[in-house]
């Protein structure tokens, strides 16, 4: 075979090193001190990534920059910031695009959907704040620096990942309707933003991850001293066809797909063992 005719193949586009390769790449995640937030940050950095950690709490920052920064490709930059406020988003995005180098190209849109100061969180219902708001904000504040990444790398390689969840695609209300709603507004949001993006030729892709039942403060009601927060596997027997929780590895694998499938545009990943499946949607 002609070496012209082995090039047009693209065959070394095809090997796991080219499709999920996140070597020199720059990211922000929120809620990185714990639970997926925390796995997000090391299937990353662990990569080669360069990771900003946002969260409140100071500590739990530098404990997760200490523990899992160790021989690793990449790095993880702790942060401290508050994303239900939108001056503190505002200083956070300061912050980091005084050493990021933003785009110029989506400023303008940066400024009618974030900086208008009729895109308030009080002009959102307080229900929402957490799993909708914040969302939003965040990922229009930050267009400049995502479009940078697009700018960077052949094909629509800036990204929004947001975290939703099945609850918000059940139709049951699992005696937590307004956690229910606000999950199901995180999808919505992910659709819209990214229709609001590709009607401005802003070549920034969006989606979401569903996860089902992972350890996390919020599902096992801790963490330990390293972070993770664990969920007895016996607890799953029977209630879902994987016969266990999630695990680190599961989201993991589920990220890196989301973040390096530049083909992936609008869409909810569901991460559920098969949950859905067993209780119906």
């Amino acid at each position: 075979m002609a070496s012209s005719d082995a090039q047009q193949h693209n065959n070394d586009d095809f090997q796991l090193s080219s499709l999920f390769d996140v070597k020199g790449k720059v990211a922000l995640i929120t809620g990185g001190g714990s639970g997926i937030g925390l796995m997000f940050t090391q299937a990353l950095a662990v990569n080669g990534a360069k990771v900003y950690i946002v969260g409140r709490t100071q500590d739990k920052l530098d404990t997760v920059a200490k523990t899992y920064s160790q021989g690793i490709s990449g790095q993880i930059i702790p942060v401290q910031g508050d994303c239900t406020s939108k001056e503190q988003i505002a200083d956070l995005y300061k912050t980091i695009s005084d050493k990021e180098n933003p785009s110029k190209n989506a400023e303008e849109m940066k400024k009618n959907m974030f900086d208008d100061d009729k895109n308030s969180f009080q002009d959102w219902d307080d229900i929402y704040r957490t799993n909708v708001s914040h969302c939003y904000f965040m990922s229009t504040a930050f267009l400049p620096l995502l479009e940078k990444a697009t700018e960077h790398t052949k094909g629509w390689s800036g990204t929004i990942v947001n975290t939703c969840s099945i609850s918000g695609q059940v139709k049951t209300m699992q005696h937590h309707p307004q956690y229910n709603a606000s999950k199901a507004g995180t999808i919505h949001l992910t659709r819209m933003l990214a229709n609001e993006l590709a009607q401005n030729e802003i070549k920034i892709r969006v989606n979401s991850i569903a996860p089902g039942v992972f350890p996390s403060e919020m599902t096992a009601g801790e963490s330990g001293a390293n972070q993770k927060s664990e969920i007895p596997k016996d607890k799953f027997e029977g209630k879902v066809p994987a016969q266990r929780p999630g695990n680190d590895r599961d989201m993991a694998s589920a990220l890196l797909f989301v973040v390096c499938n530049t083909y992936l545009n609008g869409q909810t990943i569901t991460v559920d063992g098969g949950y859905t499946l067993a209780s119906g949607k």
